[in-house]
């Protein structure tokens, strides 16, 4: 299970096994880079073990609140600090870590084991039982090389990756033997196994009279100044600390912001495709605006379409679940490039989620059928669409995105349809498609990627910031106009970019070839899981078959049964 993960940590290797308990981990080094901070770590004093995957950001002033408390530290880095605010503070510790983590605590005296994931499922936690055992691992590709792991699709969860852009909400996976602990959750097993959740931390958008008469301006300078924080956080490290600039407001305004803390010659990095079908595969026009203004050490990587086509299987084998975003490949190839230089990058994800940056948080204004609305703009078919394109036996006996989406909306908390729709995507789509998006295929290369619009102070501020607010100027208007007292105004006034890699949304030549093959080879036709009659209409004008959100069908069906067959399920 360790080895599956190396890439992940490629710096250093350990493995603890006492009793019934056996911890195994990878390390990325970043911070203390001495082997005083090697994993799993254990405190023999305390009893405790741990294995850590992420970072806390502020272990320092945690570090010098449990010294003053008497606890003695045998190293300089943030995993021992974990254990021993653990000890101190117990469960409750996590409500003091600012950060991005997923770690396994097993104590010695009870047998009792915790497993924890951050706010916004930045870090993964993927788990099996097995014969009675309880496995555990950042990425469900190492379950499956423990072996012995219930493979079998789940139908539930296939249909949330049909209707749902891939999205598959926790706990389940596309696996019926594997589940994922949800974000912002604390398991607790005790040693015979019985075992409980809790939830530690939830988005609020419940907002006071005081915030809802607050003017556009203030709250500009609120973000602002929250942002600041959530960058300056996100540079702790003993390693340098560079930024994915795509040239998109969020990019350019963490550039815009590291230079105002006195960065010079940050380490940026950009990447472009090949156009295809007349869409162009670059955004280098803004991203080099950005990198001349603040005077970045700036890396601009063109990929042709032939090392895209040679690299792809490498995504797939690096997604722990089928993911059909195009930004899957750029992010894949960018990290390659960016690994072989730095460690630690900060990357804008997570704004559009947070701010309101979607064309379908629009349609929610004043909307009086707000489940319907948000299905019709973001699901890439309808129940009764996809029960044409199934087989026999992949069927789910109901509409369960529709049913997730509408038991989520009655949820209290959020009694605006926009702010229940930020509330979901914030929750439930941001965790399983672009965070686990960026973690997949910046981790395949041993980089960290740190995402400050999920600092967890700044999404409660969000959260109580009327709707107006964020959907003024087409979306993410308060972040915008923050944006404009950093950054040129060119990057901000633009059309909304994405990672653009034409090749996948319109698939012809060399593309078309690769998912006919795995769609229509031995393995793929053993599953059976789409109808034949469905695939050859695919085949016959893969352009014609765009989703809402821009996505090709045949990408969709050839990405499964392609991630299907690398993990060899």
């Amino acid at each position: 299970m360790a080895d599956a993960m190396a890439p992940r940590g490629p710096d250093g290797a350990g493995v603890v096994v006492r009793g019934r308990a056996g911890f195994g981990h990878r390390r990325l080094k970043i911070i203390d880079l001495s082997e005083a901070s090697a994993q799993p770590f254990v405190d023999t004093a305390l009893g405790l073990t741990i294995a850590f995957n992420g970072c806390i950001y502020n272990y320092q002033e945690l570090r010098e609140e449990l010294e003053a408390q008497g606890y003695i530290f045998a190293s300089h880095g943030d995993t021992e600090v974990i254990l021993k605010a653990w000890r101190a503070w117990g469960p409750a510790a996590v409500e003091r870590f600012h950060g991005m983590f997923a770690f396994a605590i097993h104590d010695r005296e009870s047998g009792r084991t915790a497993f924890v994931r951050d706010r916004f499922g930045i870090k993964p936690l993927y788990l099996a039982e097995v014969d009675g055992a309880l496995r555990f691992a950042s990425s469900l590709p190492a379950l499956l090389a423990s072996g012995g792991v219930d493979a079998s699709i789940d139908p539930v969860a296939l249909h949330h990756y049909m209707s749902w852009h891939a999205v598959v909400p926790a706990p389940r996976t596309i696996l019926n033997g594997v589940r994922k602990l949800p974000a912002a959750t604390i398991r607790t097993v005790e040693a015979d196994g019985a075992s409980r959740d809790h939830t530690y931390w939830s988005p609020s958008f419940e907002r006071s009279p005081n915030d809802a008469g607050r003017s556009a301006e203030d709250w500009r300078d609120r973000v602002l100044e929250a942002l600041r924080v959530a960058v300056r956080r996100r540079m702790v490290a003993d390693v340098p600390v560079g930024v994915l600039l795509s040239g998109g407001v969020d990019s350019s305004l963490i550039v815009g912001l590291l230079a105002e803390e006195g960065q010079k010659h940050l380490a940026t990095y950009s990447i472009g495709f090949e156009e295809a079908h007349g869409e162009k595969g670059d955004e280098f026009v803004y991203s080099d605006l950005i990198a001349k203004k603040y005077d970045t050490d700036h890396h601009k990587i063109h990929i042709p379409s032939s090392e895209m086509l040679e690299n792809l299987p490498g995504a797939i084998a690096a997604m722990s679940e089928p993911m059909v975003s195009y930004d899957n490949i750029g992010f894949y190839l960018l990290s390659r490039e960016v690994a072989k230089t730095i460690k630690v990058v900060q990357s804008g994800q997570g704004a559009d989620e947070v701010f309101g940056g979607y064309h379908w948080y629009q349609e929610m204004v004043a909307t009086n059928r707000p489940v319907a609305d948000y299905a019709g703009a973001f699901f890439d078919r309808t129940h009764t669409r996809l029960s044409q394109q199934l087989s026999n036996g992949y069927h789910a006996d109901r509409d369960e995105s529709l049913a997730f989406v509408e038991e989520h909306f009655a949820r209290a908390g959020a009694d605006d349809p926009v702010d229940k729709a930020l509330r979901l995507d914030t929750n439930v789509m941001l965790v399983d498609d672009p965070v686990k998006r960026v973690d997949n295929m910046t981790m395949a290369w041993g980089l960290e990627a740190r995402v400050p619009f999920l600092d967890h102070e700044l999404v409660e501020l969000a959260g109580r910031i009327p709707a107006e607010h964020k959907l003024a100027h087409d979306g993410k208007g308060v972040l915008k106009e923050a944006a404009r007292l950093v950054v040129p105004s060119e990057v901000i006034d633009r059309p909304k970019g994405y990672f653009p890699v034409p090749a996948l949304k319109y698939i012809q030549g060399p593309y078309l070839d690769m998912v006919r093959d795995a769609l229509t080879s031995q393995a793929a036709r053993e599953r059976g899981l789409f109808r034949k009659d469905y695939l050859d209409q695919l085949f016959a004008a893969p352009t014609e078959h765009i989703t809402k959100l821009r996505g090709s069908e045949l990408w969709q069906a050839a990405l499964l049964e392609m991630w299907l067959q690398t993990q060899e399920v």
